[in-house]
């Protein structure tokens, strides 16, 4: 059943908070009864930022960036220093599963941080956390203490992704989300493609791995800075316009949650189970090639660790690429007419049917084949997570879109997990174009199941686990 705002009986609570109006007509509804003093200082800042949001996107892109400089310097590095200090490929994949492990176990409890603390104080602790691990790995002596320190990179960097989701939802309106989710998923591409080159082919032949991890973990606190000094929630930002608070709330829902809904309401809908049974499915192919893409190239294409900073970069700049592409072919389509729930699952469909490419890359005659190949796979992979990274926007109140982007990942660490663990395997005995082929017919599966469960996409409300559509 529909409602609309007047209709809502003033005993209707979520939890135990009543529905309240979105915070930018409570403060509209007061003007009349405040000082012009007061008007001028809650919606006039003096010294407002022109387009503040993309500003704090700017933030948000490059904290994914370090992110992922971070993240890649592990597998990079470890074909340096692994036979220095003992590390075979069985150990490697042990390592690998532990670091999905915390990240997994880190996404629903950052999602929960993020949405009960605030963006500001969730990013402080991820940062700290991964930033303090990463510098750790300078100082590893063999399996256990580099297990340690990548259990710890986990934990840490898995609050980056409910966190930027968050901050997305809040900053932009519905139509521009997209892109937001878009710029932001292209900083992970753009570490992958900063990373080669800067640690494979600049920091490790001029100072070794050990300073090398050193200097790419400091880069973190030299963001955390700028974010402290530049980020603070919409609904408290002294420096926002008017203008453009008025147009980041187009198209946010007629009923505001203020607290975050228990989980258990969230896990009674149908669209939640598929946006989690979707990032299960898909998701453990950027794993695959994160962690491997390395190791393949040395181990099948016999590159060196100078030969993959020279040509690792390429299949995720593609990946940059694609998730600009897919963020700006939603909006696109939007702006053209089209419905969010038809924008949403053409860009997805598109994405689904280029990942299959990774078959082809396994029966590649030659390395630049199976490169150009691989990097059609994150083209469509950055395409499709850009888009299903925004669906807990579209679908939710934004209290809840931490709880369920962090569920996401939660979702697609265990399955990137089981996977990572049965990689090292598959390849021992049946070698990489096993996984390859595998990895490749996951994207599709993943694409019907997200569409079977969700449904038509619009924006819900659950309020005592009942919904309340606010669709047209």
């Amino acid at each position: 059943m529909k409602y609309t705002l007047e209709q809502l009986p003033r005993t209707v609570f979520f939890r135990r908070g009543p529905v309240t109006l979105p915070w930018n007509k409570r403060v509209l509804g007061a003007q009349s009864q405040t000082s012009p003093s007061a008007d001028a200082i809650t919606l006039q800042p003096r010294r407002a930022i022109s387009g503040l949001r993309w500003w704090i996107l700017a933030l948000i892109f490059l904290v994914t960036c370090i992110n992922y400089i971070d993240r890649s310097s592990v597998g990079l590095l470890v074909t340096h220093f692994g036979p220095e200090i003992g590390i075979s490929g069985r150990q490697y994949g042990l390592i690998g599963a532990l670091l999905l492990f915390a990240y997994t176990l880190s996404q629903s409890i950052s999602g929960r941080l993020y949405d009960r603390y605030g963006a500001r104080l969730g990013f402080t602790v991820s940062i700290i956390v991964w930033c303090a691990a990463a510098m750790a790995h300078s100082a590893i002596t063999g399996f256990t203490s580099f297990a340690v320190c990548s259990f710890f990179l986990g934990l840490g960097e898995a609050g980056n992704w409910p966190g930027a989701a968050k901050v997305v939802a809040e900053w932009f309106p519905q139509k521009e989300r997209a892109i937001g989710m878009a710029v932001f998923n292209g900083g992970a591409s753009m570490g992958g493609v900063i990373a080669p080159l800067l640690v494979g082919g600049l920091l490790d032949p001029l100072f070794g791995w050990r300073i090398s991890f050193l200097i790419v973990g400091v880069l973190g606190f030299i963001w955390l800075a700028a974010w402290l000094a530049l980020y603070r929630p919409l609904a408290q930002h002294p420096r926002v316009s008017k203008e453009e608070r008025e147009y980041i709330m187009d198209g946010q829902p007629t009923v505001v949650l203020g607290t975050a809904p228990p989980l258990a309401s969230l896990l009674a809908l149908r669209q939640t189970w598929g946006i989690l049974l979707a990032r299960f499915l898909v998701d453990p192919i950027w794993w695959l090639y994160m962690l491997w893409l390395p190791t393949y190239l040395k181990e099948v294409r016999h590159f060196s660790l100078k030969d993959i900073g020279a040509s690792a970069w390429v299949p995720y700049l593609a990946a940059a690429i694609g998730s600009l592409f897919g963020g700006w072919l939603a909006g696109r389509l939007i702006s053209h007419g089209l419905s969010v729930n038809a924008a949403r699952k053409t860009v997805i469909g598109i994405a689904a049917c280029l990942m299959p490419f990774g078959i082809l890359a396994a029966h590649a005659q030659s390395a630049s084949s199976a490169l150009a190949c691989i990097s059609v796979v994150l083209f469509g992979f950055q395409m499709w997570i850009s888009n299903v990274q925004t669906l807990p926007s579209d679908l939710f109140a934004n209290s809840a879109v931490g709880s369920v982007a962090g569920m996401g990942g939660t979702a697609a660490g265990i399955s990137s997990l089981i996977f990572n663990l049965c990689t090292a395997s598959l390849v021992l005995h049946f070698g990489y174009s096993t996984v390859l082929t595998i990895a490749g017919v996951l994207a599709p599966i993943g694409a019907i199941t997200l569409f079977l469960l969700v449904g038509n996409i619009h924006r819900l409300n659950p309020i005592n686990t009942r919904l309340i559509s606010t669709a047209p």
